[in-house]
């Protein structure tokens, strides 16, 4: 059960939420896309919100500012909060455009929201799980884009729930956020994502 736990929780680490976000996006949007337009989506989605992250991570422990993958202090959550907000901010002026994608572009515009929200809540002494603002946000979208295309997603969405139910068993197994945390970060990924869906819909 814990190997399995862990596994989830890797699974659906944060920084492969932007990822999902996308591939769900061309896998069911009925607006012609070419593979080539794809690939220039997601590959440099890909680096600057996998790769990067994960090279920034390795410096950042290398150099001391962060202990350890849990980052269980709150001054160790900030940095790699900021570099991904500089990240998404850079896929949706230079990768996304508003005028490009505009279901994408408003994903990527909630999930900025989500974590500048995280980062001033962390300011304020509070920790929200950043696994359960991911998966919230994704769940989310994936609704969004079932009334937006009137597609029936009810399969994938339910899928989604299940997930997100077994990674907050995973945060509260290992004890890394509170009731409280997990449910405030599932509800600010929802939110947000709820919030943009007016300029889109």
């Amino acid at each position: 059960m814990k190997a399995f736990l862990k596994f989830i929780a890797y699974l659906f680490h944060p920084v492969f939420i932007p990822l999902y976000g996308s591939l769900v996006y061309f896998q069911v949007t009925r607006k012609y896309t070419s593979l080539e337009m794809q690939v220039g989506n997601l590959l440099p989605i890909f680096i600057l919100t996998v790769v990067i992250p994960i090279i920034s991570f390795l410096i950042l422990r290398n150099i001391g500012v962060i202990n350890s993958i849990a980052m269980p202090t709150i001054k160790e959550r900030k940095y790699p909060i900021y570099i991904s907000i500089i990240l998404l901010f850079m896929i949706i002026y230079k990768v996304i455009p508003n005028n490009y994608t505009i279901e994408l572009y408003y994903y990527f515009i909630g999930l900025i929201i989500a974590l500048f929200t995280v980062l001033m809540l962390l300011f304020a002494k509070f920790s929200n799980s950043i696994h359960m603002v991911g998966i919230g946000s994704l769940i989310m979208y994936l609704i969004n884009l079932s009334v937006h295309f009137e597609i029936n997603l009810t399969l994938s969405i339910s899928v989604l729930i299940l997930f997100g139910g077994l990674i907050a068993s995973s945060r509260i197994y290992f004890r890394t956020h509170s009731k409280l945390e997990i449910f405030g970060g599932l509800m600010l990924g929802v939110t947000t994502q709820f919030i943009t869906l007016s300029y889109w819909l």
